[in-house]
């Protein structure tokens, strides 16, 4: 699964994260200061960044972007050496890429976030002192479409991207299991692990990494604005005064949450490995009826069938509370920052731009703090698809 695209993968992986963290220590300990040694301005690190387009051109960007190619030029070049492997340029070079859009699309949500509280701020003067100048409405709307434009832009290339980067992880996986089809073609199901089964596990991979990482990216990003808003929010309801709260109220609601729905959908992963077993069985028997009319009998069929229906019986039953629980959650969820804002809102303490900042923001938290809620039916999937091609290429280990 891995082999066949990453080089030495176990290690491979190992090393990215050491790298990752090694330059995220680095940037937050002097790096991000750095360029000044390279001709960059005098304290552009912590020159407060433009609300708009700029910011992603400013000195402070400029210098991230050098020191992001840097390190995977560095990180590419270590690993043409250690290891080559014929499909390193697509998941090193294509890896970063993604990488690289996920860091972008986080601070375009910063820049909105930072956008939010003067605009709403500003609607707010003209609502209760008798109006303002239209123009001001129309240069910040004009802000935030710039913003926007350049966000949606940049996903619809990323989407594009992926896509290739995703089948080209396929083609890796397909051209391994074609070599060794000799060993792997009396597997029960091998067709549909080859045919099918690389794309799905290639997709749902990409997507799950990709979610995670954007995760941990938003709370690096969101987390010191949270802890800077949260003095806006000194008494939480049902709580009372707490220092931090709006971090804490975030950090527990989440992992209710998620301990609640994996224990809900604990069942979950059994049944869709078993469903596609009993679904190959079944299929298997009929491609054998194609060609050999002493197979695919009435009574074998309605045997194979049996346990289909059976299965997803089961998976109807389980899936039915599993949706019930995860949608009760998530429509909670919907009030939950307007419940924990409650008391500041009441006592007049808040305007209307600090309250939609803070939403903005700990919703993005939140969601970061919720990824296992909002992943768990591809986690459920994966772990699926994962079970057969592991026990796909188990027989490869097995049989000479």
């Amino acid at each position: 699964m891995f082999q066949s695209f990453f080089p030495k993968p176990r290690w491979f992986f190992l090393s990215a994260i050491l790298w990752i963290g090694l330059n995220i220590a680095l940037w937050y300990t002097g790096g991000k200061s750095a360029g000044e040694w390279f001709g960059f301005p005098q304290g552009y690190a912590d020159k407060p960044l433009a609300i708009g387009l700029s910011r992603f051109w400013s000195p402070a960007f400029v210098w991230f972007y050098i020191w992001f190619v840097l390190a995977t030029l560095i990180f590419a070049v270590f690993w043409s050496v250690v290891a080559r492997h014929p499909w390193q340029r697509w998941s090193i070079w294509g890896s970063a890429l993604i990488l690289f859009n996920i860091w972008f699309n986080v601070q375009v949500s910063v820049a909105i976030n930072a956008w939010y509280g003067p605009f709403w701020d500003m609607i707010q003067k003209m609502l209760s002192s008798g109006g303002g100048p239209i123009s001001n409405i129309y240069q910040n709307m004009l802000t935030f479409l710039l913003i926007a434009m350049v966000s949606v832009t940049m996903i619809m290339l990323n989407a594009f991207f992926v896509s290739h980067y995703v089948f080209r992880w396929r083609t890796a996986m397909n051209q391994y299991y074609i070599d060794h089809w000799p060993k792997l073609h009396t597997v029960e199901g091998a067709s549909q692990r080859v045919q099918e089964d690389t794309m799905r596990f290639a997709t749902i991979v990409e997507e799950l990494c990709v979610s995670l990482v954007r995760a941990v990216m938003v709370l690096i990003a969101f987390l010191p604005i949270l802890f800077e808003l949260s003095s806006h929010v000194p008494v939480l309801a049902l709580i009372g005064e707490i220092k931090y709260s709006l971090v804490w109220a975030a950090i527990g609601w989440s992992l209710f949450g998620t301990v609640l729905l994996m224990v809900v959908g604990i069942k979950l992963p059994g049944l869709q490995f078993n469903n596609q077993k009993v679904e190959a069985a079944y299929r298997k028997e009929l491609v054998y009826g194609e060609d050999d009319i002493a197979r695919a009998q009435p009574a074998t069929l309605k045997e194979l069938f049996e346990r289909v229906r059976v299965n997803y019986y089961r998976l109807y039953f389980h899936y039915a509370y599993f949706n019930l629980v995860s949608t009760w959650y998530m429509q909670l969820d919907n009030l939950f920052g307007l419940f924990i804002l409650s008391p500041s809102i009441a006592a007049g303490t808040m305007t209307l731009g600090l309250i939609n900042q803070i939403l903005n923001v700990f919703g993005n938290v939140r969601d970061s703090f919720q990824y296992l809620i909002s992943s768990w039916k591809t986690i459920i999937e994966l772990l699926s698809i994962h079970k057969r091609l592991k026990a796909f290429e188990s027989i490869l280990n097995t049989k000479n």
